[in-house]
């Protein structure tokens, strides 16, 4: 038995984060189902942060994760983990009516919003179609992330002080005894007074394996695929381009193209495969948007992006079962608002409370906790 002050289940990027800033705080150990940390969603993200995504709670833990993606502590990281990209939401000319309402709703959000007109949209991405693309809003300020580097300086600074990743650690029974959790793997027996839930699209089943009732947590496929950029095109400057409608969008990727039909079908949580519809779709959406032409896949994925009914992160101890602490439904926020949350974790385990500069942008306790969806 190896005994913890923290055992938390999932080293993804939520995992991960909380586990680093708990660390400062305790024994931890993480277990992780897989033989690698982030094998799952994380592994498997557009790498896009933008602070005009979500919902208000959404938005306010992505801009305070912002100020720690910029400016990392000392060791995080040993490169930038965020490098400029721009998004450019485009829409047909009877769109144009969408395109004005989320322009009035984002310009107060991030000070890079602006509406382009067809010109404009062609000068920051020459491929557009003239005949389909009417206009655009560009978020000059959206980065691309290193996820890689993002997650990994998490668990080097969980390590760094003193905390532990087990890996091929699938939990198989976890029950509450004694005051403790106890949790039987594959890789041993662990516990501690305190379990946070971060198993991703698996967090209700591990509730479920805990006697612990769920949240509701819906896991839905995203599609991803890389493609050849047109011979002789520098596309290394070109913004993300995403429908209005949200049903494809497409970025430059370490020198290809990456594209999505931006899907959110429902699925079991597993490890997820791309759907050859889904991915003739964006295809054919792509390509009617612009001269682009899809001519041979590169490489094709897919990943769980897990919600709840409100599409706000639960976060916060079960009412109902003592020591057991969600960390779930990141949706696909969950690399950008990684920062907050992880410091959100270890502040409401330590000290009871939001983390003050969270507070201040308007993140309420109340809105996170599992205890909401009753």
């Amino acid at each position: 038995m190896t005994e913890a002050d923290f055992l938390v289940v999932g080293a993804g990027i939520a995992g991960a984060s909380a586990a680093a800033e708990l660390a400062a705080h305790g024994r931890v150990v993480v277990l992780e189902r897989e033989s690698q940390p982030g094998y799952h969603s994380t592994g498997r993200s557009a790498a896009l942060y933008t602070e005009t995504y979500g919902n208000h709670i959404i938005r306010a833990l992505t801009v305070a994760s912002g100020r720690f993606l910029r400016d990392p502590p000392a060791g995080f990281a040993d490169h930038p983990l965020l490098t400029p990209r721009g998004t450019l939401l485009i829409g047909r000319a009877d769109q144009r009516d969408a395109l004005d309402a989320a322009h009035a709703e984002l310009r107060g959000l991030a000070p890079g919003i602006a509406r382009v007109d067809l010109a404009a949209a062609l000068a920051l991405v020459p491929v557009l179609d003239r005949s389909y693309v009417a206009s655009g809003i560009y978020e000059a300020d959206a980065t691309d992330m290193d996820v890689h580097g993002i997650h990994g300086g998490f668990l080097k600074t969980l390590r760094a002080r003193g905390g532990r990743v087990v890996t091929d650690a699938e939990v198989t029974a976890l029950a509450w005894r004694g005051g403790r959790w106890h949790a039987a793997t594959r890789a041993g027996e662990f516990s501690a007074p305190v379990v946070v839930n971060a198993a991703g699209a698996w967090c209700d089943e591990l509730a479920r394996l805990a006697g612990v009732l769920p949240v509701g947590l819906v896991p839905k496929r995203r599609t991803a695929f890389t493609f050849d950029p047109p011979a002789g095109a520098d596309v290394r400057r070109w913004p993300a381009v995403i429908d209005i409608a949200e049903t494809f969008y497409f970025k430059p990727e370490a020198g290809k193209i990456l594209g999505s039909p931006a899907d959110e079908t429902p699925m079991p949580p597993q490890d997820v495969q791309p759907d050859e519809l889904d991915i003739a779709l964006a295809v054919e959406r792509i390509e009617r948007a612009s001269s682009l032409r899809v001519i041979r896949l590169e490489h094709r994925w897919a990943g769980l992006r897990s919600f709840v009914a409100d599409k706000t992160p639960v976060v916060g101890m079960d009412d109902r079962a003592e020591g057991f602490f969600w960390l779930a439904g990141q949706g696909g926020y969950g690399i950008m608002t990684s920062p907050a949350l992880g410091r959100t974790v270890a502040s409401l385990l330590t000290a009871g409370t939001i983390p003050e500069d969270l507070a201040t942008l308007g993140v309420t306790r109340e809105a996170l906790v599992p205890a909401r969806f009753r």
